[in-house]
């Protein structure tokens, strides 16, 4: 099974302490977090570009097997007109992602809660995303945030594309249950502070189940613990990565 457990970004001062050890200098908070974690969504490239040579250190900070997933910049996902955002796609996709070489998992993209459904716009939108770049194959995780995406016509072309919807557990957005590519990218924001772990035994019993179901079939599975009690995150991750290790 191939399945990615981890957390949103690595620097987060509450962080020091709970997961990180007391006098870890923070250049080496990456390389910690990839000997306790398979997998971390970077966010930073969200709110803007990042250099070649970053990407590239940060692949190096990781060991072998582990996996980033890449959260696309806001300025292609926060427009009015998807369709015409093939210049800030082709910016995002050429600043050096692919520089993570064997670590770089799914592309990321988010959509506000604002955006609704808009079939052919959608859909242009999906046209633009390349198979690959720089020749290193690429994959697409797609997050909707609003209930119009509830609709089979969405299901149907996102599923026609091999992209994935991201299964959003959240108490604030809706949850899109399909499976439509040949991996699955679910992001959990449901931690509790008063949990040691973040999510009690028998949820992360039955989170673990639950990835493992996914994993059937040699799917590749992506989980990201994200928000909720964020301070928690790290250890709910820990605890499903030691539920699915044999």
């Amino acid at each position: 099974m191939s399945i990615y457990v981890g957390v949103g970004g690595w620097t987060f001062e509450p962080w020091r302490g709970p997961f990180y050890p007391a006098g870890l200098a923070q250049k080496r908070e990456l390389e910690y977090a990839g000997q306790h974690l398979t997998g971390i969504e970077i966010n930073g490239t969200y709110y803007g570009s990042q250099k070649p040579e970053t990407f590239a250190n940060w692949a190096a900070s990781v060991p072998d097997g582990f996996k980033f997933s890449v959260k696309a910049s806001r300025f292609t996902t926060n427009r009015k007109v998807l369709a015409e955002g093939a210049g800030s796609i082709e910016k995002f996709l050429t600043q050096g992602l692919t520089r993570l070489g064997d670590r770089l998992g799914p592309v990321h993209w988010q959509f506000m809660a604002t955006k609704k459904f808009a079939r052919d716009d959608f859909a242009g939108f999906l046209d633009l995303l390349p198979d690959a770049q720089d020749g290193v194959p690429l994959r697409h995780a797609i997050e909707v945030r609003d209930e119009s995406f509830r609709d089979q016509v969405f299901i149907d072309m996102v599923r026609e594309r091999n992209m994935a919807i991201v299964f959003a557990d959240s108490d604030e957005f809706p949850c899109i249950d399909e499976q439509t590519a040949d991996f699955t990218y679910a992001r959990l924001q449901r931690s509790e502070e008063d949990v040691e772990t973040g999510y009690n035994a028998k949820a992360l019993d039955r989170w673990a189940k639950q990835a493992r179901d996914w994993a059937k079939g040699d799917r590749d599975v992506y989980i990201f613990f994200i928000s909720g009690a964020k301070v928690r995150n790290p250890a709910a991750a820990q605890a499903l990565i030691a539920r699915l290790t044999p």
